[in-house]
């Protein structure tokens, strides 16, 4: 089998993907239901509400709302993938260049086109200082004072991923 089922029941091929296939729905529900830091966090946060505070932060600091639509998006190719954990994910040059592909495609379908370099480094710049800030409040180390450059207080609470799910396509649907 070279395909996965998606909730919504399209049959996807992450290695070869269908830009036809891409669904906000089945991004919404899969990144809702996966848990960052690969579950070594005190209790369940998922990557959906990374990408919605993320998201949030963009509007915070007046990004533009392409920035604000690929910070929703940025691990968007997770909902098909997975995803491996950074120590790993480095070396693994294969995964990196299908990751990056379906990456860039699921922006071009939601946005219109591949983000410019400059919207890139915003949406990375926010998506490590998010990072940051989960480490700090959410795991067992504090790796940097990133989250101190966060605008936007975050708390990394548990939400009922039903509730996030709903809020993810509810932010996408306000930005598109």
């Amino acid at each position: 089998m070279s395909y996965i089922t998606t909730i919504s029941g399209k049959h996807f091929d992450p290695v070869e993907p269908e830009e036809a296939l891409i669904d906000i729905k089945d991004i919404a529900h899969s990144l809702s239901l996966v848990c960052r830091g690969n579950g070594h966090v005190k209790h369940f946060y998922s990557v959906a509400q990374h990408s919605i505070a993320c998201a949030r932060e963009a509007q915070a600091r007046s990004c533009s709302d392409t920035v604000v639509l690929a910070c929703l998006l940025h691990d968007a190719s997770e909902a098909y993938l997975s995803d491996v954990t950074r120590p790993v994910k480095k070396d693994l040059t294969y995964y990196l260049e299908v990751e990056d592909r379906l990456q860039h495609l699921i922006w071009r379908h939601f946005i219109g086109r591949d983000i410019t370099a400059d919207e890139d480094r915003q949406v990375f710049a926010i998506d490590d200082d998010m990072m940051s800030m989960e480490f700090h409040l959410n795991m067992a180390e504090t790796i940097n004072e990133d989250y101190k450059r966060l605008v936007r207080v975050i708390d990394c609470a548990y939400e009922d991923p039903a509730k996030v799910e709903t809020e993810f396509i509810e932010l996408f649907q306000g930005l598109v």
